[in-house]
C-alpha cells in the first residue's frame, strides 16, 4: 500500500462526505487512513452510509485532538463553513489540503466577512482556487485548494469562454437552480425535501454565497467588469443543477460559430461535454460531467449548464483536483457513468 495516496477525511457524514467515499473507496490510486464524524463516531461507515454497506471496514471516528503526527498525504474537509479554518493551521505542513467549503474561497477579507460573517484566514494566500478546467495548470503544483461552490462551478463553467474571449456586452443574467441535497444532510424548515417536493421558490436574492466566488474567478479569466444578477431557485428533486446564463455579445453570430468556441475552449476537458438544444440534469447524476449547450439569435445568447452539485459541484471535482496535485490523469477513479432512465 505504500505507493497509495493517504487521505484524510474531515467530515464524512454529510452528503459531500459519502459521495467521497464513495469514488474515494474504488479509487485506484487512494487509501483512506482517517474519516472522522463526532456524531457518528465509532459507527462503520456502511452503517451511516447504506449506498456503502457491506463495502467497507472503516469506522468514523472524532477527530484527534493532536493533529501535529497525522500520517497523511492529503486532507479533504467536509465540513461546515467556518471549521476548516480552525482546523487546517494544525496540521502538518507536509500535508496537502482541498476544502470543499468556503472558508478559503474569497481573496477580499470584507467580501468574506458580508458573506460568510467569518474573518478571513492568515493562509487564504496558500490557497488556489480549485475550478479545474479553468485553474489546472496552478492546481498542478498547489499545496492548498479551495474547491468551488457548487452553484459557481456550473455557472463559471457555462459563462468562462464567453469571457475569455470577450465577448460579452453589457449585463449578465444567471438563473440557477439547485436540488435538495444541495442544502446539506440536516433538515431545516425551507430546505427538507417533504417541504420541497411540491414547491418551487426563489432564495438569498442577491446575497447567495458564490456570487462573490463567481465574479473573482471570473477576473482572472478575462476582462470581466459587467453588471451580474445572481438568482438561485430550489426544484423538487434531490440533486443536479441547471444553470441559465443569459448575456449580449458584442456582435451577431451563430449558434455553430459559438459552439466552436466553447469546443475549443474545452478541447482538453474530458468532463465537460458540449450538447444540443439543452442538457438534462438527468443525464450529469452521479457524476463528474458538465453538460453545456450554447443558443444564439443574433447578438442574444443564452449558455445552459448542468452538473450533479454533490460531484462535479463538490467531491468529484476535489478528487479531480487531487488527481493533478499528485501527477495523476485527472479522470482516475472518476469515469463515473449515469443511469438512464
Amino acid at each position: 500500500m505504500s505507493n497509495k495516496i493517504k487521505i484524510a477525511i474531515f467530515g464524512g457524514s454529510g452528503y459531500g462526505g459519502s459521495e467521497l467515499l464513495r469514488i474515494l473507496l474504488f479509487h485506484p490510486n487512494a487509501e483512506i487512513v482517517l474519516v472522522t464524524a463526532n456524531e457518528q463516531a465509532g459507527k462503520l461507515v456502511g452503517e451511516v452510509h447504506k449506498n456503502l454497506f457491506g463495502l467497507t471496514n472503516l469506522r468514523f471516528s472524532t477527530a484527534p485532538e493532536d493533529l501535529s503526527n497525522l500520517e497523511a498525504d492529503v486532507a479533504f474537509f467536509g465540513l461546515p463553513h467556518g471549521q476548516a479554518i480552525s482546523i487546517v493551521p494544525k496540521l502538518p505542513k507536509n500535508i496537502k489540503i482541498i476544502d470543499l467549503s468556503g472558508d478559503f474561497r474569497i481573496d477580499d477579507a470584507d467580501v468574506f466577512k458580508q458573506f460568510y460573517k467569518l474573518e478571513k484566514s492568515d493562509l487564504q494566500s496558500e490557497f488556489v482556487y480549485g475550478l479545474t478546467e479553468i485553474n489546472r495548470e496552478q492546481i498542478k503544483t498547489a499545496e492548498k485548494i479551495a474547491n468551488p461552490g457548487c452553484f459557481a462551478t456550473a455557472t463559471l463553467l457555462g459563462l468562462s469562454p464567453l469571457v475569455a474571449n470577450g465577448l460579452i456586452n453589457g449585463k449578465i443574467i444567471v438563473d440557477a437552480k439547485t436540488g435538495s441535497s444541495g442544502s446539506g444532510v440536516k433538515p431545516a424548515a425551507n430546505t427538507h425535501h417533504p417541504q420541497r417536493m411540491n414547491s418551487f421558490y426563489a432564495y438569498k436574492p442577491f446575497t447567495h454565497q458564490h456570487v462573490p466566488e463567481i465574479t473573482q474567478c471570473l477576473k482572472t479569466v478575462g476582462d470581466f467588469e459587467n453588471d451580474f444578477v445572481f438568482m438561485t431557485h430550489s426544484l423538487p428533486v434531490s440533486r443536479g443543477i441547471f444553470a441559465s446564463c443569459y448575456a449580449e455579445l458584442n456582435n451577431e453570430t451563430s449558434t455553430a460559430e459559438l459552439k466552436e468556441i466553447y469546443r475549443q475552449f474545452y478541447q482538453n476537458s474530458f468532463f465537460v461535454r458540449l450538447t444540443d438544444g439543452s442538457p438534462d440534469i438527468n443525464w450529469v447524476k452521479t457524476t463528474n460531467f458538465c453538460d453545456i449547450a450554447v443558443n444564439v439569435q443574433g447578438k442574444q445568447v443564452v449558455v445552459f449548464s448542468a452538473i450533479d452539485n454533490l460531484v462535479k459541484g463538490a467531491a468529484g471535482q476535489a478528487v479531480q483536483n487531487m488527481n493533478l496535485m499528485f501527477g495523476l490523469d485527472e479522470k482516475t477513479g472518476l469515469v463515473l457513468v449515469g443511469t438512464n432512465p
